[in-house]
């Protein structure tokens, strides 16, 4: 089993100022998958109570001479500490930027290796990050797990296959600061969301208690996927009624998520996407969010960078 590369300096700005930062916010832990054409960081994949977030990097967009192989297809996984690997690519950084005149004058390589650690009689793996100067080498070790068995790929694998699949209707925000602002101010008044979304490209969330009931709507936005046009009649219909004769037409699905979950999904944003879409799996299965990322100068999708979210649904009993 065997793993190395050189980060490019394009890669090193992708984890650094934008990806890993993120990351960090979403989860403590977290799996790194590495195939011959793929990078995957996947959070919280194998378990069904939290936030899932899967990222997708084309390994060209991160690394040059990139080497891989093992016996499980040249496969290779492992689940390591978000805010180590960060770390350690941030104090690489800055050792390359201090020494050797920075990354263009002096590539990172990183590998996988396995290493004595003091006052251990087994040797342990680790991901190591190397950056060599004129007269000496500054390594930055980050201890990770024991790679997975074959069939514990297969396992990641199948789930990850199985969290690719997209919701029917999907509705476009272009701006996400509303959606934080309104999560930032609301998060105190209760720990549900209900969140709505239409064929219509209408999307409500809505924070109720038996108090108060707080919302927040956007209207007409785009929409990819099942789409329909919406009543002459429902357009002077309070936002509340226009939902629920749409969930009643089979226009509309609505889901409740925990703030928490909806907030954190949010910190995704801290990977500069140039837009997120919104929408909920068949029978309600979960809320997803997939971000867009656009290549630079165009408004083309950048295909190397896939960022995407599944947030559990609540029981409605426990609001």
């Amino acid at each position: 089993m065997k793993f190395k590369a050189f980060l490019t300096e394009n890669g090193v700005n992708l984890l650094e100022k934008r990806f890993l930062p993120a990351f960090e916010k979403m989860g403590k832990i977290c799996h790194l998958l590495l195939t011959k054409e793929h990078l995957f960081f996947l959070h919280n994949l194998l378990n069904g109570d939290g936030v899932q977030c899967i990222a997708q990097f084309r390994q060209d967009v991160l690394f040059d001479d990139y080497r891989i192989s093992s016996q499980n297809e040249d496969r290779i996984a492992f689940s390591l500490d978000v805010s180590l690997l960060y770390r350690a690519v941030k104090s690489s950084v800055s050792i390359c930027t201090e020494f050797t005149g920075g990354l263009a004058a002096n590539r990172l390589q990183i590998k996988l290796v396995k290493k004595l650690p003091p006052n251990c009689t087994q040797p342990m793996p680790f991901l190591t990050f190397e950056t060599k100067g004129y007269k000496s080498a500054v390594i930055q070790d980050v201890p990770i797990s024991k790679p997975l068995s074959r069939s514990q790929v297969i396992e990641l694998q199948t789930a990850l296959d199985s969290a690719q699949d997209l919701p029917p209707t999907l509705v476009q925000v272009q701006d996400p600061n509303q959606l934080q602002n309104f999560v930032d101010h609301m998060k105190h008044v209760g720990d549900v969301l209900n969140v709505t979304i239409s064929k219509y490209g209408d999307l409500q969330v809505q924070i109720s208690t038996t108090l108060i009931r707080l919302g927040s709507e956007f209207q007409r936005l785009s929409v990819i996927g099942e789409k329909s046009q919406a009543p002459v009649e429902d357009r002077n219909l309070s936002a509340q009624a226009r939902s629920e004769r749409a969930i009643a037409r089979g226009d509309a699905q609505s889901v409740q998520v925990s703030v928490k979950h909806f907030s954190k999904s949010l910190q995704c944003h801290l990977t500069k996407p140039d837009s997120a879409f919104y929408g909920i799996a068949p029978q309600g299965a979960c809320l997803t969010v997939i971000f867009q990322f656009m290549v630079p100068g165009t408004r083309q999708t950048d295909k190397s960078i896939s960022l995407h979210c599944r947030l559990p649904v609540l029981d409605p009993g426990s609001n």
